[in-house]
C-alpha cells in the first residue's frame, strides 16, 4: 500500500507540516497554533456570517 504525505499549511502560523492521523491537532501543526486559532474565535476576531431569525429565539409553548 503507498501512502504519500501529504503536505498542508497551518492555518495559524502558515508553517508547512504533515497530515498525518497521529497528529490531534490537525489542521494546525501544534497544539499552541490550536489555541491560537480558539482564541481568535473567543474574542471574536472571526466570525461566520449569519441572518438572525428572532422568530427562532423565543420560546415555542
Amino acid at each position: 500500500m503507498n501512502h504519500q504525505k501529504i503536505k498542508i499549511t497551518c492555518p495559524t502560523c502558515r508553517k508547512q507540516t504533515e497530515w498525518h492521523l497521529d497528529n490531534p491537532f490537525r489542521p494546525f501543526c501544534s497544539e499552541r497554533c490550536k489555541l491560537i486559532d480558539l482564541g481568535a474565535w473567543v474574542d471574536e476576531a472571526f466570525a461566520i456570517e449569519a441572518e438572525e431569525d428572532f422568530q427562532d429565539l423565543s420560546p415555542n409553548f
